[in-house]
């Protein structure tokens, strides 16, 4: 008896209302979070007055005027170049270098110990030798940004390569594969997930450091403008620079999760959802 085929595309569309009632719901409690952290922040100014702790509308109405008027755009676009230059220096020799010692295991044991070393250095501590060898200009805050982002791709593109099952490697180079078949088709579907999932986690750290940067030594930037609010004692301004820099999180994370999606669409559903990210 003929076993009847599912025609192409229709286990798709039958799941397509389920996964947007998910979307939607997932949404809908983002909502209410957001509703929430509001409320909260407009109890704190309540509670402890507006000098202290900045009014949720006084912050959008600060920053509508600095968008209105240019303000934040410039400082805004300052960090974000900072950031987009730390995270593609950082990012890309730190995604191909596990790949290039994926045959090299007495190179990955020497130099293992300081990668774990420059993973855990608390890389503030190395903004005062960036601005000394650098100046107080942009290059010093894409150093930062790069050694941060560095290490977080690194080690996440290497657990994903020495995470691959290598009896899929030995069974292909049975059967005739060169080195250049087994990392195409083997070894860089495995490994880039967690490639991206580094870019992931290191995207909010590139912000973030662009950010603490310009806290030390600049004069443009969200991190300067925290910087003039806290001098002013003006916790408005403050809160405006914040809810720039998450907005230009939240922007960066939904487009990392885009190319993501677009690189990766031969992957089934199922594992695109166990790695997907929240936000996107």
């Amino acid at each position: 008896m003929a076993i009847p085929q599912q025609a192409p595309g229709s286990h798709d569309a039958s799941a397509w209302p389920d996964r947007l009632a998910t979307m939607l719901r997932a949404r809908s409690d983002q909502l209410i979070v957001l509703a929430v952290l509001l409320a909260i922040w407009q109890g704190l100014s309540l509670w402890l007055g507006a000098y202290w702790v900045g009014t949720p509308w006084g912050t959008v109405t600060r920053l509508f005027s600095g968008v209105v008027s240019g303000d934040i755009l410039r400082h805004s676009s300052y960090t974000l170049l900072e950031a987009a230059l730390g995270f593609v220096i950082g990012g890309l020799p730190a995604a191909a270098l596990p790949f290039a010692l994926r045959r090299q295991p007495i190179a990955t044991a020497i130099l293992d110990p300081f990668m774990v070393g420059g993973y855990g250095a608390p890389k503030l501590a190395l903004a005062p030798l960036f601005i000394l060898w650098f100046g107080i200009g942009i290059e010093s805050k894409v150093a930062l940004v790069a050694i941060t982002v560095f290490f977080i791709v690194y080690f996440s593109t290497q657990a994903g390569i020495r995470a691959l099952d290598a009896r899929l490697v030995v069974m292909a180079q049975v059967l005739g594969a060169s080195e250049r078949h087994v990392v195409r088709h083997i070894v860089f579907p495995g490994a880039v997930p967690y490639v991206f999932t580094g870019f992931r986690i290191a995207m909010p750290y590139s912000i973030g450091g662009a950010v603490i940067a310009e806290l030390l030594s600049a004069n443009r930037g969200l991190g300067y403008l925290i910087q003039l609010g806290a001098m002013n004692f003006d916790t408005t301004g403050i809160f405006v620079a914040l809810t720039a820099t998450a907005c230009i999180v939240f922007i960066g994370n939904w487009s990392v999760n885009a190319v993501e999606r677009r690189l990766l669409r031969w992957r089934p559903p199922s594992d695109a959802a166990a790695v997907a990210a929240p936000g996107s």
